[in-house]
């Protein structure tokens, strides 16, 4: 997927006021102020955390008088000096900004926003779509589709959209509103007694100030006579408030290569950092803080100071005030959407109260079901949610969540089918950095600077927490309009971020798959809970069996599962080699241990065995039949979405991905999934993984043998051992296997050797006869590397980030084994993402032709659904050719269909 180039420019002198008012009264050691400098680059460096820009430029007014003083001699005359505080720090921010890497300008003769305006246009010239950060609303006359606005501290973000939401007016007409209403800040007079909403409803009546003004004289009242003392200084304030676009700036930017990022000056910023006394970003220079590389600004940014949010919370206890909040939430263009709840359990969960958010800092809590001798009055909770129905149901009432998929489950326990949500700040944070956490608390804190109520502070921890409903009513409304509040917060920050970084496709298919996982969770699967207690008895049976088996290879009883026994009969009485120790010092018995040792001695592979069906017992068999909802008769999962940094979903609770398959005890398990009243059927995409490697790595000779419908392993042996592909052996095509999923998995000749059973002389030579005959491949995991090394991260096929902390980590195995995981990240992601795009596909094709069929799983690279008989042989037609369709590759998808009474039974 290609992006558009950024240019990211900062207005720098609006920096730094808002810095030097931001921040306390900071100081170094030798009592020189250091707040503006501090507050300045860590929002420069909060931007390079947020925008990958391929062009940037931090922007201040220069010295001296500029054209606008010329035209209007009162021109920001009553602005007060600057502060001595702040001009002693304004050289020093200059020379910081110039390390960091940005390039600075400044251009006598005209303003910041003048350059900001001349380069914006430049920019659109040459398809390069512009950033403006800054906290000035004169330049949302420059917002178009090339152009928005970002506000670094209160998170806002302007495009044409925002521009018309936030103004009641589009980016072309600003000027002419700042005509009417004046601009104090620089002292340029509008028209008396004229305010917003005034100069709103004239220009979106006569369209704009040239035919406002043609019509002044039919303007009644004390503000048609302003209006008409006003015409006579138009021209003036027009050309006082323009931005201009064209500031001959050939001389500071010949080209837009000079506006190029460049490397901090590590020897400059150790200079003022130490001067300043920045520890924190000291020790990142020198290498003491836990970072990652130099380019992921993800985890070396601080916090950003935040500037103090006014916020208006209200708690709605009666229907007039639950009434004006309807009315602003049908008004509002997105509604950030919490609610507070009995349980985390999202199947049992009873709402307790709802929260909204429509601006920033403003919010309401309402109420529903606390409870306690002291609990106020509240609103009767089924008519709140009956008023509340028809706009939680409407498609197009625009909503916004932070898990969007839990509050699904909870209005779906009300009976309300939630709708609208387009967008989720979880999922927005999990596209941009899969590899940190995506609570609300978290991000608010990481991207916001904002710290709220924390809920185990409301609720008490362990057998001391008490349930939400029960806490006081105060802090419980206060701690729920900041999850609304901060979720719309975040969105401002996060949701263009997405875009800029060209993710918006990734970004939609995650809101897509977080309703059809909420469809799966929703319909639960059937399990035969008789089935599984008797499986329980049959491991039980077995279980006893490897116990005599263990006694009798050890020569005496002991307990299986103590370390300290089973150290003591291996290493001690059978004198086994040790193979690793503890961090105590004690042999470990560990399960790698157990299955090296296992090679060549057979307790230890008994005790592999035994520890088998202990976990499938006490995991599966014995779990499941309880895990069962006694109100649907069903088990339903849950999938976390944001969990895997590859964009694999993760099942828990119980987990069904862990299943064993290669084992026929962990078969038998599958075996208690069954139909509800007809067949279950399971699609399974065929070596997806390898598939992917195929069309990534380019290799002429591995996506012919895919095309040509080759088994893949055999196909592999016969290039690797150069033999005729009907000659291979049944050894020579386990060996081709091995390489093939362990080259994915970035194993070298160590790992391969001990999968093998063989030398690592003898693996080496494997792995050097596959690279002969697969070059791409050789080639594709160079270039991996390397890319991995250079950015940080890398792509899945269409476009998802994954990012690796430790490729830059030294030589030692964090970093090999983040490059074993850069080779693999690709494929687990690309599968992951095809099988996502085939979820929704299916799904929305069950329910556009009404099925009854339901989805009831997702394991790995396989949907599983649960479906009437009359409904298979359609299945069986339709379902392969979707998942097969979902993209285009170099090679062909392959998606396998079977069906049965059970989960095994129809594979």
């Amino acid at each position: 997927m290609t992006m558009k180039k950024t240019l990211l420019l900062v207005d720098g002198s609006s920096y730094l006021y808002r810095a030097f008012h931001a921040m306390p009264d900071l100081r170094n050691a030798q009592g020189e102020p250091t707040g503006a400098l501090y507050g300045v680059v860590n929002m420069l460096r909060r931007l390079v955390q947020d925008y990958k820009a391929q062009y940037a430029a931090c922007v201040f007014d220069a010295r001296g008088k500029t054209f606008r003083d010329d035209i209007y001699a009162e021109y920001k005359s009553h602005r007060p000096p600057m502060p001595e505080e702040l001009a002693a720090q304004v050289d020093v921010i200059h020379r910081t900004v110039r390390a960091l890497g940005w390039p600075v300008l400044t251009v006598p003769g005209v303003e910041a926003d003048d350059v900001i305006g001349t380069l914006a246009r430049l920019a659109a010239e040459q398809d390069i779509h512009t950033v403006v950060s800054t906290g000035d609303k004169d330049l949302a006359q420059l917002v178009n589709p090339h152009v928005t606005l970002v506000n670094t501290m209160s998170g806002e973000t302007l495009d044409v959209e925002g521009v018309r939401n936030k103004f009641g007016i589009g980016p072309e007409r600003i000027v002419e509103y700042l005509m009417l209403v004046g601009d104090t800040v620089d002292n340029v007079p509008g028209v008396q007694k004229v305010g917003p909403k005034t100069a709103v409803k004239w220009l979106t009546e006569h369209g704009d100030i040239d035919a406002l003004v043609a019509a002044a004289d039919g303007i009644k009242g004390v503000a048609g006579n302003n209006l008409r003392d006003a015409l006579p200084q138009f021209d003036m304030t027009r050309q006082l408030l323009t931005v201009k676009t064209d500031c001959d700036l050939s001389a500071d930017v010949p080209d837009f290569s000079v506006l190029a990022p460049r490397d901090p000056d590590a020897a400059e910023l150790t200079d003022i950092y130490d001067r300043y006394g920045f520890r924190t970003w000291l020790r990142e220079l020198s290498g003491d803080a836990e970072r990652v590389p130099e380019g992921d600004a993800r985890v070396v940014t601080e916090t950003v100071p935040a500037a103090p949010v006014q916020t208006q919370y209200e708690t709605v206890q009666d229907w007039a005030a639950f009434d004006a909040w309807m009315t602003r939430i049908q008004a509002a263009e997105l509604v950030g959407l919490d609610t507070e709840t009995t349980s985390l359990e999202a199947m049992n969960a009873q709402i307790v109260g709802i929260s909204l958010s429509t601006e920033a800092g403003l919010a309401c809590y309402i109420p529903v079901a606390h409870r306690g001798p002291d609990a106020p009055e509240q609103l009767p909770r089924d008519e709140v949610l009956a008023r509340l129905k028809p706009w939680l149901e409407d498609p197009k009432a625009a909503k916004l969540l932070h898990h969007a998929k839990y509050d699904t489950h909870v209005f779906a326990n009300a009976g309300i089918d939630l709708a609208g949500v387009t967008d989720d700040t979880m999922l927005q944070a999990y596209v941009l950095e899969s590899h940190r956490g995506v609570g609300l608390a978290e991000l608010s804190e990481r991207w916001l600077g904002r710290k709220g109520l924390n809920y185990e502070d409301l609720c008490g921890k362990g057998v001391h927490q008490i349930g939400f409903d029960e806490v006081p009513l105060d802090k419980a409304a206060h701690y729920a309009c900041e999850d609304a509040d901060f979720t719309l917060a975040l969105h401002g920050v996060l949701r263009p971020r997405v875009a800029a970084e060209g993710l918006d496709d990734i970004y939609s298919l995650e809101i897509a798959v977080s309703r059809v996982l909420f469809e799966i969770e929703r319909n639960g699967v059937r399990v035969d809970a008789a089935e599984l207690v008797r499986q329980s008895g049959v491991l039980g049976q077995e279980m006893v069996s490897l116990e005599q088996r263990a006694y009798e290879l050890a020569g005496q009883p002991f307990n299986l599962n103590s370390p300290k026994q089973l150290g003591e009969i291996l290493f001690g009485r059978m004198g086994l080699p040790v193979v690793r120790k503890t961090a105590s010092g004690a042999p470990s018995t560990d399960e790698e241990v157990l299955t090296k040792l296992a090679q060549d001695y057979p307790l230890p592979q008994a005790l592999l065995d035994y520890r088998g069906l202990a976990k499938l017992k006490s995991t599966y068999t014995d779990k499941l039949p309880r895990m069962i909802n006694p109100r649907t008769g069903r088990v339903h999962t849950h999938y976390a979405q944001a969990a895997v940094i590859t964009g694999r979903l993760a099942s828990s609770d119980p987990n069904l991905q862990n299943i064993p398959v290669r084992t026929a005890a962990g078969r038998r398990v599958r075996e208690a999934f069954i139909a509800t009243d007809g067949v279950i059927v399971s699609a399974d995409y065929s070596q997806i993984e390898l598939r992917v490697m195929a069309h990534v790595s380019d290799d002429a000779n591995l996506q012919r043998a895919f095309a040509a419908g080759e088994d893949i392993h055999r196909a592999t042996a016969a290039e690797v051992f150069n033999v005729p592909l009907a000659e291979v052996s049944a050894d020579q095509r386990r060996a081709a296997k091995a390489i093939n999923f362990g080259l994915i998995y970035g194993m070298g000749a160590f790992g391969l050797a001990s999968n093998l059973g063989i030398t690592r002389d003898a693996a080496q030579a494997y792995i050097d006869r596959y690279f002969a005959r697969y070059p791409g491949v050789a080639q594709y995991m160079a270039d991996t590397k390397t890319r991995a090394r250079d950015l940080g991260y890398v792509e899945t096929v269409f476009g998802r980030k994954l990012w690796l902390p430790d490729v830059r980590a030294g030589s030692g195995p964090r970093r090999q084994g983040a490059e074993r995981a850069a080779i693999n990240a690709p494929m687990q992601g690309t599968a992951a993402d095809l099988v996502k795009m085939a979820m929704v596909r299916v799904q929305t094709w069950l329910a556009a032709e009404g099925l009854r069929t339901r989805m009831v799983m997702q394991v790995h690279d396989e949907l599983v659904f649960d479906a009437p008989v009359a409904e298979e042989a359609l299945l069986r037609e339709k379902v392969p050719e979707l998942m097969c369709n979902v993209a285009e590759l170099r090679v062909p998808l392959v998606a396998e269909i079977g069906a049965g009474p059970s989960w095994e039974r129809a594979h």
